[in-house]
């Protein structure tokens, strides 16, 4: 499968540079047997009492650092944390790096380069445990937003609280799980008057969802791993919503991973902790949801393949044009869909 096949041109203007006001504002579209304009506000009429929505509470680090080396300026945006005060990360100019090299990010923060791997990655050595290098992050980091978002001077006070969903609570992210950026706490009330429930997990958003497609064959593209967590009451709490006809709501395409990783062959969902690969493309047979909401994605993305596997490449390109042509607000701060599954993409009896 072709790279190229997930292109599409995007007007630069439909790039939202700040998220609407309130969040529940944001339009809907709403992609099945055909496409409809809707709101996020009109999601608890689009949703079925005895639905659940499953949300991720991981909450994004002020994970981009600029230091020197000696004299040099050096951009890093930490990844993933490896235990013994090492993490991984990507380096601006990561060519100039060497094992060796240390770091100086401010006063008490400095690391040294341990290893180099490639396209800009790097290992540092912070020889501080987590806690600590958290803390120094919240005086010395930025919000890491994608290079989409442009800001003249680097994130500013506001990304800070815009670039963090209401569910955040659990530090880890080096970006937001977008979709959850629309929910406020009235349309949270009015979903659950609706007797649609809410269950919660944790997938700390990282290189794997977020890294460039730099090949040309889908195949050979490497997903990084990313951690998360789907403790065994909350796993036993989907199926339950499922066993009782209602239909799980995957809230972003991180949720969605997840729970396909925790989900056997028949879609049963059992407790998860670890890392995760998974690499979602066109042909993959999904087990583990029934609706997805997600924002939209780039071209020639992970997270492009992972929807035109849901919905199917030629529902999701026409979709795609469909919004371009209505305006619709694109990327972390814009606008969302609620994607229906195309036929056959389920794997065993599954309502």
């Amino acid at each position: 499968m072709k790279v190229a096949d997930f292109e599409f041109d995007l007007p630069r203007e439909l790039i939202a540079a700040r998220p609407v006001e309130p969040r529940d504002a944001a339009r809907l579209l709403v992609i099945g047997a055909g496409l409809a304009d809707r709101g996020i506000s009109d999601l608890p009429q689009l949703l079925r009492p005895g639905d659940i929505l499953v949300v991720n509470d991981t909450l994004v680090i002020p994970a981009r650092l600029s230091g020197k080396r000696g004299a040099a300026k050096v951009e890093i945006t930490l990844h993933q944390p490896k235990g013994q005060g090492r993490w991984h990360a990507f380096a601006k100019g990561a060519r100039k790096l060497k094992p060796g090299d240390g770091i100086t990010f401010g006063p008490g923060l400095t690391a040294e380069v341990a290893d180099k791997g490639e396209g800009g990655e790097v290992t540092l050595d912070f020889a501080l445990p987590i806690d600590q290098v958290l803390a120094a992050l919240e005086r010395f980091g930025r919000a890491p937003l994608p290079p989409y978002i442009p800001r003249a001077a680097g994130p500013d006070a506001r990304d800070r609280a815009d670039y963090q969903t209401i569910f955040a609570a659990k530090p880890g992210a080096i970006a937001a799980p977008t979709a959850g950026f629309h929910f406020t706490e009235p349309l949270l009330g009015a979903l659950a008057a609706r007797g649609i429930a809410r269950a919660t997990l944790t997938l700390h958003v990282g290189a794997g969802t977020f890294a460039p497609v730099r090949v040309d064959e889908v195949e050979a593209h490497r997903m990084h791993s990313e951690w998360g967590k789907l403790d065994e009451a909350t796993a036993a709490m989907i199926n339950a919503a499922r066993d009782g006809g209602g239909r799980v709501v995957a809230v972003g395409t991180t949720v969605a991973r997840l729970l396909e990783t925790a989900g056997d062959d028949a879609g049963r969902l059992g407790p998860f902790q670890g890392d995760t690969d998974i690499f979602i493309t066109p042909g993959y047979r999904f087990r583990a949801i029934d609706l997805l909401l997600t924002n939209f994605h780039l071209p020639r993305s992970t997270l492009f393949m992972l929807v035109s596997a849901w919905a199917g490449l030629a529902v999701m390109k026409a979709a795609y044009a469909h919004a371009m042509a209505a305006g619709y607000r694109f990327y972390s701060y814009g606008d969302a869909c609620l994607i229906h599954p195309a036929p056959g993409v389920y794997l065993g009896d599954r309502p």
